[in-house]
């Protein structure tokens, strides 16, 4: 299978320069070596080396200047806090994670804090008076099916507009390929409890979304962890080699601004995983919560995209875009699909009429296109404003990421610096943070913290991120 890997190599160039970086070989400002040296030094083509550059300048890590070559971005990079990609997959583990991400979670929904640690785009960002409006309306014209148990896979203009909407994803499917579902996460719960059973293996990228290992744990799976890159998402050759060295039943990947390190798994990747797994006729599972959150021109693609077998079940809601609130998500199983609808029926019969109604009607009326426009541009000056100020207040050895997308930054703090002291102390100040260890099954994560740039940028952002670098700094001292 050594074969499969060839296309990869770009990822290889990627972190060569990205260790010469972190090392200090190369600074600021500094000239990286030319298409012809670097191809020459790594015996890869120069395709592969421009694919390379080309990616590693949309992340902002370099700068290409006409006539004279390729350069470091003159201020203070944004390294890739990560596990080094191709680690070992780690041996099976239970998750035990609980009591910890239970206490994260209690910041859900609290308005009398910072709420630094939540992952979503806050309330002015999101279309509350045009969704408030078209549920008056609904409620007055149509109150009977307003107030009906919706079919189970949920209403037919709710399905219809979904499928639309997912084909910016390059996802071609049918109303009647959708189920609608309370949510992401229980469009997740429903995809893996049709494919595992308790004691099973169930691989995922590392670090991952805490809630995904919350639910592993109380559906008694066992996690096996490969390396998320914040650059380059996951790597074909990582999952490869975990499905050959273990008894994988099932994958949960997000392969567009993974949660918490924004990594973007390139299309080319994404198929050949999608691939790989048909081939092993392991399921995959794929959050696709996050791709409309773009902040280049174009979507990514999702893993459903390139599926060819019906062996992908993907989930996402409009939580992070539209209405957090309605809890309107969606699965479409592939050849699950029964298996899903009888387990949706058992859970919740089916998702409330009015929050489907309303989407749905939200969809139809073509406000959804340029309220996307404008979120993402939103979002996009938040995470750059954040990242200035996290760059002036936390101490100089801080790392953080430079997603291309969704809501968060993932910041690296000196070793020395444990993140659930932080969370807590932190909290003394009415902000929350997530904390780093709650990410993985492991702890290698300890001094990591995750920020949301989702909120409008204000003075007491600002006093917010002073405060933290003012304590990380004091952390660090002592």
């Amino acid at each position: 299978m050594a074969g499969h890997n060839e296309p990869f190599r770009y990822m290889a160039v990627q972190q060569k320069v990205l260790d010469m970086i972190e090392a200090g070989t190369l600074s600021p400002g500094d000239k990286i070596p030319s298409l012809r040296r670097m191809s020459a030094a790594m015996r890869v083509s120069l395709s592969t080396v421009n694919q390379a550059y080309v990616l590693l300048e949309e992340q902002g890590i370099i700068q290409a200047k006409p006539k004279s070559g390729y350069f470091v971005s003159p201020e203070r990079p944004s390294l890739a806090p990560c596990i080094k990609q191709h680690a070992p997959p780690t041996p099976p583990t239970p998750v035990t994670r609980g009591e910890m991400i239970r206490m994260v979670l209690r910041e859900v929904g609290r308005t009398d804090n910072l709420p630094l640690g939540v992952a979503n785009a806050n309330d002015e960002l999101l279309p509350i008076h045009q969704m408030t409006r078209i549920m008056g309306k609904i409620l007055r014209e149509n109150p009977i099916q307003a107030t009906s148990y919706a079919p189970i896979q949920g209403w037919p203009e709710l399905r219809s507009a979904v499928a639309r909407h997912i084909m910016d994803s390059g996802t071609a499917c049918t109303p009647d390929d959708i189920i609608i579902t309370s949510g992401a996460l229980e469009a997740l719960n429903i995809g893996l409890r049709a494919v595992t059973r308790p004691g099973d293996n169930v691989l995922i990228q590392s670090p991952t979304y805490y809630c995904f290992l919350q639910l592993l744990e109380h559906l008694g799976l066992r996690a096996i962890e490969i390396p998320s890159c914040p650059t380059c998402g996951v790597c074909p050759s990582d999952v490869e080699k975990a499905l050959t060295k273990f008894d994988i039943t099932a994958a949960i990947f997000t392969p567009n601004y993974n949660n918490p390190d924004g990594g973007l798994t390139p299309d080319d990747a994404k198929s050949a995983v999608v691939r790989i797994m048909a081939e092993r006729g392991v399921p995959l599972l794929e959050d696709e919560i996050y791709g409309d959150l773009h902040f280049t021109d174009d979507r990514p693609r999702s893993f459903k995209s390139f599926d060819e077998t019906g062996n992908v079940l993907s989930c996402s809601s409009f939580s992070k875009s539209i209405c957090p609130g309605y809890r309107i998500g969606w699965i479409i199983p592939g050849k699950r699909y029964s298996k899903c609808l009888e387990l949706k029926a058992t859970i919740n019969v089916s998702s409330a009429s009015p929050s489907q109604l309303a989407v749905a009607g939200y969809l139809h009326s073509g406000q959804h296109v340029r309220h996307l426009r404008r979120l993402r541009a939103a979002l996009s000056k938040q995470m750059t404003t954040m990242s200035e100020h996290i760059y002036r207040y936390f101490p100089k050895n801080t790392k953080l990421t430079r997603p291309q997308g969704g809501v968060v930054l993932w910041v690296e703090l000196d070793q020395s610096i444990d993140s659930i002291e932080f969370f807590r102390k932190a909290a003394e100040y009415n902000i929350g943070v997530a904390p780093g260890v709650v990410f993985s099954t492991h702890d290698q994560y300890n001094n990591f913290i995750r920020l949301s740039f989702g909120y409008p940028w204000s003075d007491a952002m600002a006093d917010g991120i002073a405060t933290l670098g003012k304590l990380a700094t004091e952390m660090q001292s002592a």
